[in-house]
């Protein structure tokens, strides 16, 4: 079987089966490859008029049509009222977590491997109970201090007044029992108590400072302030706006910067026995910026925490005016399980102001949609070797 191919000057050429076969495959590929262009698209359709509702920032509604893999997902367009409306949200939510962190420090009260130094006036002969160390400053700095040690049990053992049970109690409170101990063989014994080295009680400071470790509490309270100049403060990968805490079993996040806009203070935060506190590096919560970018990658927030929609294009570049879809421009988040999806067209350079605004969360996904034009060159360059494939099949079954 043959059929014919017009040609110039109208003279037929033939072309015999296995030609034509070859010819038609290369026409399959076309059309197969013109369903898979490469890069990715989100195909965004506005609601059917019916279905058409009207959001709490007044946007009208659309959707990223449903696939094999994914639902419909909701498309939520990008404009200042939207921008306030989340920063509202989130200022609300700061405000009401913060407030359960400030909480006046207690006095300090003495715990297990505590040492304490107790003199009891006109009565030289206690201070033999410790040896002829007593009063005197150790030789090294690794020495321990000289004085009474509170055992495992919480129980402070001194001549004459036996075993006494001073854990949990202030040192003003064990002057007096202690006095009233030796009441029984002094008469009007004169006691006075220091603590000469904290060793009960400890916090600790780790991730992105300079000097993380143990921090000993004393009895001048130790605030949020106070533990990371100790550690020695932020390191320049620190994020501020990442500070967990963990006090309990519970977990806390603290975001400095935050703090301070909203007029916290944040040497208001007393710390508690066996609190962590955590400093997070930048690169933990950084943001992808994918498609129509110059430079596809991470963006990492600033110092203090804050990454903008705008940050993460500059990082990334800024967009492909060659190549990208400006008015295509969208934001995936995923919260609770659910995907979230913000759109902004940024064919407008006002809508930049849009973008200086929008706050990223971390792991944000910024994606920048291909133009029309750019994505058929594509394809034709995807096709092309197929069709010369196809031809050149035909040739050489001739």
């Amino acid at each position: 079987m043959k059929f014919s191919v017009p040609r110039a000057g109208n003279a037929l050429r033939r072309v015999s089966l296995p030609g034509r076969t070859a010819a038609a495959l290369a026409l399959s590929g076309l059309l197969s490859a013109c369903a898979i262009a490469p890069g990715f698209r989100m195909p965004v359709t506005p609601d059917e008029p019916s279905n058409q509702t009207q959001d709490a920032v007044g946007t009208t509604g659309s959707h990223i049509a449903a696939t094999a893999a994914t639902p419909a997902i909701p498309v939520t367009e990008l404009d200042f009222a939207l921008v306030r409306k989340l920063a509202a949200e989130h200022s609300d939510q700061l405000d009401s977590h913060a407030q359960q962190l400030f909480n006046a420090p207690g006095a300090y009260t003495v715990g297990v491997g505590d040492v304490l130094q107790i003199v009891v006036w006109d009565h030289p002969e206690f201070a033999a109970a410790l040896g002829s160390s007593q009063g005197q400053a150790s030789s090294k700095a690794s020495d321990p201090a000289a004085g009474f040690v509170v055992d495992q049990n919480g129980n402070l053992h001194f001549p004459y007044a036996g075993a006494l049970a001073v854990k949990g109690l202030r040192t003003d409170q064990i002057q007096e029992r202690l006095a009233g101990a030796l009441s029984k063989y002094l008469v009007k014994p004169q006691v006075t108590v220091r603590v000469a080295s904290y060793r009960s009680r400890q916090v600790y400071v780790d991730g992105e400072v300079r000097n993380p470790g143990a921090l000993s509490l004393t009895d001048v309270p130790m605030n949020f302030y106070d533990a990371i100049a100790l550690a020695g403060g932020f390191s320049e990968n620190a994020d501020q706006s990442d500070v967990v805490l963990i006090r309990g079993g519970a977990t806390q996040r603290i975001d400095v910067p935050d703090l301070i806009a909203h007029g916290l203070n944040p040497s208001r935060l007393y710390l508690k026995a066996g609190d962590l506190l955590r400093v997070a590096p930048r690169e933990d919560n950084s943001v992808y910026v994918m498609g129509e970018v110059n430079k596809p990658g991470s963006a990492v927030p600033r110092r203090d925490g804050r990454l903008t929609l705008a940050d993460a294009l500059s990082q990334a570049g800024s967009i492909n005016s060659s190549t990208a879809d400006t008015a295509q421009m969208f934001v995936i988040r995923s919260r609770e399980g659910e995907a979230q999806v913000y759109h902004l067209d940024s064919r407008s350079p006002v809508s930049m102001l849009v973008a200086k605004e929008f706050d990223l969360q971390p792991k944000d996904i910024v994606y920048v949609d291909g133009s029309g034009l750019v994505r058929f060159n594509r394809v034709m360059t995807l096709l092309l070797p197929l069709i010369n494939t196809g031809l050149t099949a035909g040739v050489i079954a001739k």
